[in-house]
């Protein structure tokens, strides 16, 4: 999925969900994207295990903008590829696919600053 229509439609389907969401679901939205805010770690290691977390739970949009997150922050290609590697030990081999899923969705990341 490209990087610009997997925004698109990331935001369309939030606004949507929220406008429908009752009061408990606005709140879990909140406190999903307050989670990842500094504190005692900073943004960036925050966003690297919610990718070792999505790739575990092998949730392909949860890695796309993972990845978009890590990317905006300036992560290496190094760092990923540590990130990978416990990911892929943490959940085993099931996480292959989309581990590739997540190596080709990060050079198209790259490619968008290059360009």
């Amino acid at each position: 999925m490209k990087v610009a229509d997997f925004n698109r439609e990331r935001s369309r389907l939030t606004e949507l969900a929220l406008a429908k969401g009752n009061l408990s679901i606005k709140r879990f939205y909140g406190l999903d994207g307050g989670t990842y805010q500094a504190g005692a770690l900073d943004e960036k290691t925050k966003e690297m295990l919610g990718l070792v977390a999505s790739l575990v739970l092998r949730c392909d949009d949860c890695i796309r903008y993972h990845l978009g997150q890590c990317h905006a922050l300036g992560l290496q290609d190094e760092e990923l590829q540590d990130v990978f590697a416990v990911a892929l030990m943490v959940g085993g081999s099931i996480v292959i696919p989309h581990h590739r899923r997540a190596v080709e969705y990060w050079e198209e990341l790259k490619s968008l600053t290059t360009s």
